[in-house]
């Protein structure tokens, strides 16, 4: 589609963070899709970042690239002009019931809340899990190690297994969460009716921008919903193959432009 095409309405655009705005090689955002993305609002578009991610972890890629808004945690938080449009906690009790849940079945990883990421404080027996600790330290800040703490409410979880953890287990103790498969033994549970394409749709209804209007960026099986609800899904190089039969234009990976292509290509900017 070349700009000739291309209405002159507000265009609605909504991004992925790891492996389609930000190199998971560099931990950067390449200049060019920060100017992409610069250019698109300037020319009257409003920009989104819609991400697995909880609030508190967004400081990187918020340090990176200016936007309209965020839409955190799958859909379970919402922040545009400044304000919290949605939010979601998961009750107290409902909690404490899962962090029980997730020790019996010996899982482990990280509660995420718009205010923190939980750990456990001992060292997990799960190294992908200290892995992950580590990645948050260097990116996100320390967090607050309080997995254990009765105060350590939480909005989603994304949680890592091993050969001794009782999965099947776990997820039929889980009836009120979906949960996506990361792959290598992770898994991000979300609450039913919560996700990235949930989110996309109260963002749209709040500015009143038809469907049509709107244009998701992804690359991961974490970005499936909102491929599957999105008309015009602009996948990354580098991509899972879940989200190929919902792909409307295939770009290049994040370290080749693959963003500031794709905008170009489809006339918004």
């Amino acid at each position: 589609m070349c700009s000739e095409m291309m209405s002159n309405r507000t265009k609605a655009l909504f991004y992925d963070i790891d492996g389609t705005l930000l190199s998971e090689k560099t931990g950067r955002v390449p200049d060019t899709a920060k100017e992409a993305l610069a250019e698109a609002r300037k020319r009257g578009h409003l920009v989104f970042i819609n991400t697995g991610r909880v609030y508190f972890y967004l400081e990187q890629i918020r340090s990176q690239v200016e936007a309209d808004g965020y839409l955190c945690g799958c859909g379970t938080c919402i922040i545009v002009d400044g304000k919290v449009l949605y939010r979601n906690r998961i009750p107290h009790e409902r909690c404490m019931q899962i962090k029980r849940d997730v020790d019996e079945c010996g899982m482990d990883g990280a509660l995420e809340s718009t205010e923190g990421i939980y750990y456990h404080r001992s060292i997990s027996r799960i190294p992908a899990v200290e892995a992950l600790k580590e990645t948050v330290r260097r990116t996100g800040g320390e967090g607050a190690y309080a997995w254990e703490d009765e105060e350590s409410d939480f909005d989603k979880m994304y949680i890592g297994s091993d050969a001794q953890s009782r999965t099947r287990e776990l997820f039929g103790r889980l009836k009120d969460m979906d949960i996506i498969d990361r792959g290598r033994g992770f898994y991000e549970c979300v609450p039913r009716g919560h996700s990235k394409a949930t989110a996309i749709d109260l963002v749209l209804k709040h500015y009143g921008i038809s469907l049509d209007d709107a244009y998701v960026f992804g690359d991961s099986s974490n970005d499936l919903s909102m491929f599957q609800f999105a008309r015009n899904c602009v996948l990354m190089g580098k991509h899972s193959p879940v989200l190929e039969p919902y792909a409307t234009f295939e770009t290049k990976t994040v370290e080749e432009d693959g963003i500031a292509y794709a905008m170009k290509e489809l006339g918004i900017i």
